[in-house]
């Protein structure tokens, strides 16, 4: 049997990179994180490139994931049954909130985010479907993470702790594990400035057949419109977003919870 193509696992190696960073990245960057030598990437990623599923800005000259493969994945997401029987219900709530509103899947060790509904209002946005968002760092990833959707995958020194995004990330065991209780006791996570400064985030369980836990629905905005003066969630804006995740949950047959 013959063995792996080596430059087709890079190239994947490469799209996983692009995939898994909120930045465009450099060649020099893509070389050091996947040791390869800058010939070798700039290959790579000029042949990725011309088959656009890789596009580089003109004026940083720094890559990202390109159109192509975006539309892959979306060809992808229309047929997942989570997302088409969410749309509507994320629609709503977004509606209702006033805020962005993002459904979230585990993907080796992240949160894929399968749809996004736009604020609605008039400013300027970017699509986050396909994104792939930390499990520690965001509250999409602690509802997957608290019911045992999702896990976290060991870095290579275990002993430094999570990743920390800012200075509010929760970036040990302790202080994690801790957070995931709280959210299996009240129904709902949180994430307050700790992905990103100045943004919040709220989460709730979709439930599927049996009750288990199968995505997360969200909505994430400007933390002063997501908490009050004094860091807490607006209770309305948790009731709004309980009400929607219950009512994908009994679309997808999950009992009343």
């Amino acid at each position: 049997m013959p063995g792996p193509v080596q430059s087709i696992e890079r190239a994947a190696a490469i799209l996983r990179l692009l995939a898994g960073g909120p930045r465009r990245l450099g060649l020099g960057e893509v070389a050091a994180s996947l040791g390869l030598a800058k010939g070798t990437a700039h290959g790579i990623l000029r042949t990725l490139q011309h088959v656009d599923f890789v596009e580089q800005d003109a004026a940083t000259g720094k890559y990202q994931l390109g159109a192509a493969l975006l539309h892959l994945g979306t060809s992808y997401l229309d047929v997942n049954e989570l997302r088409s029987r969410s749309l509507n219900w994320a629609d709503a709530l977004a509606a209702r909130s006033g805020e962005a509103v993002r459904l979230g899947t585990p993907l080796e060790g992240k949160v894929l985010v399968i749809h996004h509904v736009f604020r609605p209002d008039d400013t300027l946005q970017t699509l986050d479907v396909g994104s792939l968002l930390p499990l520690h760092a965001s509250s999409l990833g602690k509802v997957l993470l608290a019911y045992g959707t999702a896990t976290l995958e060991p870095g290579p020194e275990p002993e430094a702790g999570l990743e920390a995004y800012t200075r509010h990330t929760l970036v040990t065991p302790q202080r994690l594990g801790q957070a995931l209780a709280e959210v299996r006791e009240q129904g709902w996570a949180a994430e307050i400035q700790e992905m990103s400064m100045g943004e919040a985030g709220l989460a709730a369980p979709i439930r599927g057949h049996g009750g288990l836990v199968v995505g997360a629905l969200g909505v994430s905005g400007p933390v002063e419109r997501i908490c009050d003066g004094q860091g807490r969630p607006w209770p309305a804006l948790i009731t709004l977003l309980r009400e929607g995740a219950r009512a994908i949950s009994r679309d997808l047959g999950a009992a009343r919870w």
